[in-house]
Order: structure tokens, then sequence, then C-alpha cells
């Protein structure tokens, strides 16, 4: 049953990781539902190119098509996986055309998670502007999460850019996304987890 369930590929954003606080609580969740393994949450390259490369090979080891999640520039790394394959992608306060404000970071970077130093470099700037995609047209394979008080990016950008996809703006906020956890079973249902596996009636809140 466990390899039929679409496995959920996670992208972190610029300078997180795999301890960010929404996959470690997406994590809890499938734990809780016997299912941890089919997530994947690696901690991405600092190189675009290879960051897609890295995931791109995990990919390639699925029977059933994996789904997205990306989150801030991890879902603009989605973004362009999910257009070059024909993906699901659900994404949270995605950033759109980050050329626009990378630039202004070049130099040392810190890994918020690790302490990790590294040197955001143009080469990183040129791998980013080479991913860049039209508008998805196929909107019903994107959900985009949004929340109004996102304090890093502007979510009217992603307003306008995933005009033709499914939407879900939340007043206030943050942009980490409060309450991710709440919204965990919406996600399994998004990626085509069957309710059997991810709904308890007799305890609606054993996500969360």
């Amino acid at each position: 049953m466990s390899a039929d369930l679409p496995l959920l590929i996670y992208l972190h954003g610029f300078n997180s990781s795999p301890q960010s606080l929404k996959v470690r609580l997406l994590q809890d969740a499938l734990s809780k539902l016997g299912h941890a393994e089919r997530l994947y949450a690696p901690q991405l390259p600092h190189s675009p190119a290879q960051a897609l490369a890295l995931i791109e090979q995990r990919m390639a080891q699925e029977v059933v098509p994996p789904v997205l999640i990306g989150s801030s520039l991890g879902g603009y790394y989605a973004t362009a996986l999910a257009e070059k394959h024909g993906l699901k992608a659900l994404l949270i306060n995605p950033a759109v055309a980050p050329s626009r404000w990378v630039s202004d970071y070049l130099g040392e970077q810190r890994n918020y998670h690790s302490g990790e130093t590294w040197q955001l470099t143009q080469d990183f700037v040129d791998e980013i502007n080479a991913l860049q995609c039209p508008p998805p047209c196929a909107g019903q394979r994107y959900q985009v999460w949004l929340q109004t008080q996102d304090e890093t990016l502007d979510y009217r950008d992603a307003v306008a850019y995933y005009r033709g996809c499914a939407l879900r703006v939340e007043p206030g906020g943050e942009h980490g996304f409060r309450h991710f956890a709440a919204h965990i079973p919406a996600l399994l249902a998004f990626a085509g987890w069957p309710p059997s596996v991810w709904q308890n009636p007799a305890n609606p809140s054993q996500l969360r």
C-alpha cells in the first residue's frame, strides 16, 4: 500500500534545511500514519542546477509520479520541475522571479539551522535565471498557499504569477506559513493520498 502512495518531495527555501518547522511537522504527521518513508526532504545543494538534479535523481526511482512541495525559493524550484515533468506541486509562499532580489545577497551566507556558511556568487543568479518559467497554464496541477503578512515576499507577486492556479490566500500569517500543521490533511488530499490513509473520524485532530 505504501509504495502506491505518491512520494512527497519537499524543497526547502533559501538558507533553510530539512530541519525547518514545516518539514518537522510533516515528518511527525506521516510518522503517526505509518508512512514516514513517503517523504523525501533532502538538504538541497547551494547550486540551483545541482538542487534540481538531485531531486530528478530521486524522482527517477519512483513508479508513481511524485508530488512536489516547495516553500519560498523551493516553490520556485518546484515550479520549474513541475513544468518540466508535468507533476503536481503544492507551493507555500513561493518566490517569484527571485533573480530580482537574490543579487542583493551576493557574498557570504549562513544556513538558518546548521550555521553552515557558504558563498553566493553570480553563478547562483545565472542558474536561477535559467529556471524561470512562464506562468503555469495547467493550473489544476498546482495549489498555491499564501499568507498576506509574509514578511519576506510580497504575496501579491505570487497571486499575479499563479493566477491560473488554485490559490489559497489567508489573511495574516507569516513567511513560514502559520498553522501549517492544520493544513496537512488538505496537503495529503491534494497529493492524491486516499482519505482512508489519513482521515480518522474518531480522531480528526490526529495530524495536528
